[in-house]
């Protein structure tokens, strides 16, 4: 019985988060179809002290292909925008138009329930978007390299190894964009450079929003940088600008 409600708290949050990623938006002669295109979000949350604004105003646009890399101090908001761009939080005012199939977040740590094993995981996930069982099992355990450690509850895992899951399940399905919460590349320097050619290089044609801390990141492999400061954000295709500014941050 507490299995079964574990599987049915993750599946609420994966059926709304897959929900929002893939319905269909209506196009408008302002707005490209596809693109995830963030209109004027404000996030506020209420607390004992009085309302905390994390996010105020905040507006880009991510079109197939781009890279989107959000840079600002601790408590700037970047982990909040990506819980918002996945759906797992609404924003109190504006917009997020999913044009492009979105992943859930990659983060350390992950999103996976920690008494299932990586087995039961990948079982369920392919369930939820439809996969091929078979299939995605052996891609993820290929590409994740945990080997009989898939059989193991995810709470014995390092931190390492839930993002070696995390990352095998997110890129054994097709999305068009993969949000990135802080971590981008894990585990040694030859899985590193494992998980570097299959973002940057195999799928060049997907988008990415990737919130960093690391201003070199997003010089090297995104197009333009969001900082953030305060909840208050301002766009730039400029990296070199991006750098100076979020090193005085």
């Amino acid at each position: 019985m507490g299995r079964l409600k574990m599987f049915e708290a993750v599946l609420k949050r994966l059926l709304l988060t897959k929900r929002l990623a893939t319905e269909p938006r209506e196009t408008t002669i302002e707005r490209e179809a596809r693109c995830v295109d963030v209109v004027n979000v404000t996030m506020d949350f209420h607390t004992e002290q009085g309302t905390k604004r994390a996010l105020q105003g905040i507006s880009f646009q991510v079109r197939a292909g781009e890279r989107l890399g959000v840079l600002g101090p601790n408590g700037a908001g970047k982990s909040t925008l990506i819980k918002v761009l996945s759906g797992m939080l609404e924003p109190t005012y504006g917009e997020v138009h999913r044009g492009l199939s979105l992943s859930w977040p990659l983060a350390l740590g992950g999103g996976f329930e920690g008494q299932l094993t990586g087995y039961d995981n990948i079982r369920f996930l392919s369930r939820v978007y439809g996969l091929p069982f078979q299939a995605t099992l052996d891609y993820v355990d290929h590409f994740s390299e945990l080997g009989r450690n898939l059989f193991k509850p995810l709470r014995y895992y390092s931190d390492g190894m839930r993002m070696r899951l995390a990352f095998a399940l997110s890129l054994s399905i097709n999305f068009e964009c993969y949000l990135i919460d802080e971590v981008i590349l894990v585990g040694d320097r030859r899985f590193q450079q494992k998980c570097h050619d299959e973002l940057f290089s195999a799928r060049k044609s997907c988008g990415m929003i990737m919130a960093v801390h690391d201003a070199g990141v997003v010089r090297d492999y995104c197009q333009k940088a969001l900082l953030l400061k305060g909840g208050r954000g301002r766009v730039t295709s400029d990296m070199q600008l991006a750098s100076r500014i979020y090193s005085g941050l």
